[in-house]
């Protein structure tokens, strides 16, 4: 009787230790409320990440163009052409004297294959014999040099139509018809279809404050209080001499390229130091691979503690900036990360100790 209650009673107590342990309560942060870095907000304009300006290899008069700005064009395309007269007329001279070369070669060939016989003869001296194999020598080099100056003219009258280089847009056209161009002048801007950028300028007192790879968010004009992710993509090494402003370009998502048109006015915000406007205290930082960082963040599919890895820059006195590898809709384990296992249901809490929903934003 007592072995089965005895029996009853460790039955009981595995069933207990099966029980899986509640989820741990853990303060969290969302990643872009970056609460002791400035950020500064500079305006821009949505420009093509190269832009080309197009012209004819050759001088000449425009007598048709078939695109005009704003136009999308395909690589190949046809854009305008010159008055192809002169050119036209230089491949005819070309080809007449390749064909009067080659006659003179001929000639020159049959003089050496009758001196050769006689030669055999022994009717001519070789020093003839010689003379010959210099003409005949000289003929073929002539005919070289007139196939070369043929190409040359062919390819001078290619060079009276103007083609796309690539795809993109017509983004500003600076030649009408009936103008006569220099060789070299711009007749098209064409913004490729390679990426879109936001042009800002960054005073003296700010350049220091950005760095490449920074993040940033990009909010259009005509649509206020939607923001873009974007990254700083490149930074003047020299001021601009007049407005002593560096000119810098901050790439905005490949996805995001078709939501933003050439031209449209933008706000680019940009956080104090390295880490731009995503920061994140310092107890959320664990050591990561090779010596790196990281942090837990909050998948909400759980919610579940997730170790995630980030580029850290210089740190504050409370924060540290992040450079790279976390979301602005992130929600980041500030205090108990390394109590934190991976994949560990977690129950996200304010520093008001009320529950927090980490279902991410739509407008994100």
């Amino acid at each position: 009787m007592h072995a089965v209650a005895l029996l009853g009673l460790l039955a009981a107590c595995g069933g207990r230790q099966q029980e899986a342990p509640p989820p741990r309560p853990v303060l969290v942060e969302r990643a872009g409320a970056a609460a002791d870095a400035a950020v500064a907000t500079y305006p821009g304009e949505i420009r093509a990440r190269e832009e080309s300006p197009l012209a004819f290899r050759i001088g000449g008069n425009l007598v048709r163009r078939h695109v005009d700005a704003g136009e999308a064009v395909k690589r190949g395309q046809l854009l305008a052409e010159l008055d192809p007269g002169d050119q036209r007329l230089a491949v005819e001279a070309a080809q007449a004297q390749l064909s009067a070369a080659t006659a003179e070669l001929e000639r020159v060939r049959a003089d050496r294959e009758r001196y050769a016989a006689l030669v055999r003869d022994q009717l001519v001296s070789q020093s003839a014999m010689d003379a010959q194999e210099a003409a005949w020598k000289a003929a073929e080099e002539r005919v070289r040099a007139a196939r070369a100056e043929l190409e040359v003219a062919r390819n001078q009258a290619g060079y009276s139509r103007l083609l796309a280089p690539r795809d993109g847009v017509i983004a500003s056209r600076q030649a009408e018809a009936g103008q006569v161009l220099a060789a070299g002048q711009t007749v098209f801007t064409l913004a490729a279809d390679t990426g879109r950028e936001v042009a800002i300028a960054l005073p003296e007192s700010r350049v220091r404050d950005v760095a490449i790879g920074q993040q940033a968010e990009v909010e259009l004009w005509s649509e206020p209080g939607r923001r873009l992710r974007g990254t700083v993509r490149e930074i003047a090494a020299a001021a601009d001499p007049q407005a002593r402003t560096y000119a810098a370009r901050v790439a905005l998502r490949p996805e995001d390229a078709e939501a933003v048109q050439l031209g449209q006015s933008a706000r680019v915000h940009l956080g104090n130091g390295q880490g731009g406007a995503l920061s994140v205290p310092l107890s959320a930082l664990q050591p990561g691979a090779d010596g790196g960082h990281a942090v837990w963040v909050v998948d909400p599919s759980g919610p579940v503690a997730r170790l995630k890895p980030i580029r850290a820059g210089t740190p504050g006195e409370t924060r540290v900036p992040v450079l790279d590898g976390l979301d602005a809709d992130d929600w980041v384990v500030v205090a108990g990360g390394h109590l934190l296992r991976e994949g560990q249901e977690v129950a996200p809490v304010d520093r008001g100790n009320r529950p927090v929903s980490v279902a991410r934003s739509a407008g994100r």
